[in-house]
């Protein structure tokens, strides 16, 4: 089984259909061991907050999101010994402390970065830290993490 950092532009695809959904879903469904940092959980409860007040969900459609993403196994970790790497990352490239945070985590664990977020990966994929990140679209089925 290979793990992978995910952060929360692919986890919320797992219960909310958008682009690159499909794509979640596969990894999902192939059995990969799952690690986040602990701010990953708020970051999806801020997008699915963030579609209710759009009116693109409704309230009983985001409690429903929330209660899928609770379901999947994941290790959460904390965030704080992650700061100061996911400063400097952030500070380096140009992003914030919440997406250097999943770099760091990747960095630390050894494991790749799965991502849909397309600025993150923009900003990493010819850097230092292109080893660590890897475009949702772009991954084969049953990748082999390092």
């Amino acid at each position: 089984m290979s793990r992978f950092v995910v952060d929360a532009s692919v986890a919320v695809k797992w219960a909310v259909p958008e682009v690159h959904s499909e794509a979640a879903a596969r990894l999902l469904a192939e059995g990969h061991a799952w690690i986040a940092p602990d701010l990953l959980w708020l970051e999806c409860g801020n997008i699915v907050w963030k579609k209710l007040r759009g009116g693109s969900i409704a309230m009983k459609e985001a409690r429903a999101i929330l209660a899928t993403l609770r379901r999947v196994r994941m290790e959460t970790v904390a965030s704080l010994p992650l700061l100061d790497l996911a400063f400097e990352i952030a500070a380096a490239h140009g992003r914030t402390v919440y997406d250097g945070a999943y770099v760091a985590l990747a960095v630390t664990r050894r494991c790749p970065l799965i991502t849909a977020d397309e600025r993150l990966f923009n900003a990493l994929k010819d850097s230092a830290y292109r080893a660590h990140v890897r475009w949702i679209a772009a991954l084969p089925a049953r990748e082999a993490a390092p």
